[in-house]
């Protein structure tokens, strides 16, 4: 959910929708937003990036719609996922299947890894990554930087379990751009950065690009690794193609590709780049700092529900068509 504008978000409208006010059909952000006007009563996800389809989900109620800086920003209570998060008319996560989601990004890269000590989150103002790195008891600090403060406030109110990871004292939220944070950076100071960006269109089409991967590249240590969010191998093969030849141009260490299913997400899949830098071997299919769920047992944070090693090594292996091209943008 990234964005990158450097503007701080300040006096953004909000408003959160009392008992009695519309339940969905009408009352949807951009004058009808996505509430479909041919099934009243239901979201549709509809997008240039996936034209010719839509995921639709029922709405039970809207319980908040505003406009920040930066996007429209809605939230509504699903008949079948629990609350949902819409940003500029797109699912960002469901209380249902966001574990999903939130867990690959985090662990594939720290499980991959030795003692990660400090990482950085580029977005992810919901607070879902921040949850899933507080569960490495090696971490000391966690910067996260968010361009949307709305997003962060929303997430707090309306998703409390998932925004939870907010309240680790190792955690430090710098409301502004990602980009500039990035390059900011003094040159290999984070074991890890975990990119939870939006799609590439408009401003995000940055977090994309070469310059950006360079920039990650600099702020991690000799073996660090970066994790960012890459698009579906059913829709954007040909995003994933100039994702992963950037990444091989400047990532000196592994480069690999890994997805996940995520219901809610368009055609049910999402996908992640994996990285790292010149250094200490990472063998990112084989994971070597396993989460030990006893750790875990007498904090507050909830047990794993989708992650595990298993699934970690399982994540690495794709089908024959993403197979042939990824590979060979891989190959030195």
């Amino acid at each position: 959910m990234a964005e990158h504008t450097v503007t701080a978000v300040t006096g953004s409208p909000m408003k959160k929708l009392k008992d009695g006010d519309d339940n969905g059909a009408a009352a949807a952000v951009n004058g009808g937003g996505n509430i479909s006007s041919v099934i009243p009563g239901w979201f549709s996800e509809i997008s240039p990036m996936w034209p010719g389809e839509a995921h639709s989900l029922k709405v039970e109620k809207i319980l908040f719609q505003g406009k920040s800086d930066y996007q429209d920003v809605m939230v509504f209570q699903s008949a079948t996922y629990g609350k949902v998060l819409v940003l500029d008319g797109v699912i960002q996560l469901t209380e249902r299947d966001e574990c999903a989601y939130q867990e690959m990004i985090t662990h594939l890269p720290l499980c991959s890894i030795r003692n990660p000590k400090k990482v950085l989150v580029i977005g992810g103002g919901d607070g879902g990554v921040l949850r899933e790195v507080a569960r490495h008891s090696s971490v000391e600090h966690i910067d996260i930087c968010e361009i949307d403060k709305m997003v962060v406030d929303v997430s707090k109110e309306y998703f409390p379990d998932v925004a939870v990871g907010y309240e680790d004292p190792r955690v430090t939220l710098h409301v502004g751009d990602g980009v500039a944070f990035l390059k900011a950076a003094q040159e290999g100071s984070y074991d890890a950065v975990i990119v939870d960006s939006s799609d590439p269109i408009g401003p995000a089409q940055e977090l994309f690009e070469k310059p950006f991967f360079e920039s990650v590249a600099k702020a991690l240590r000799p073996g660090g690794v970066m994790c960012t969010q890459a698009e579906s191998i059913w829709l954007h093969m040909h995003i994933i193609e100039d994702i992963v030849a950037n990444c091989r141009q400047i990532f000196k260490g592994s480069v690999n590709y890994a997805w996940t299913t995520v219901p809610t997400y368009p055609s049910g899949v999402i996908g992640f780049m994996v990285c790292s830098t010149e250094g200490p071997e990472v063998d990112f299919k084989n994971p070597i700092n396993p989460i030990d769920e006893k750790e875990n047992q007498n904090t507050s944070t909830p047990p794993l529900k989708f992650y595990n090693r298993e699934i970690h090594a399982a994540a690495f292996c794709l089908p024959s068509f993403a197979k042939k091209v990824i590979e060979s943008k891989t190959k030195n």
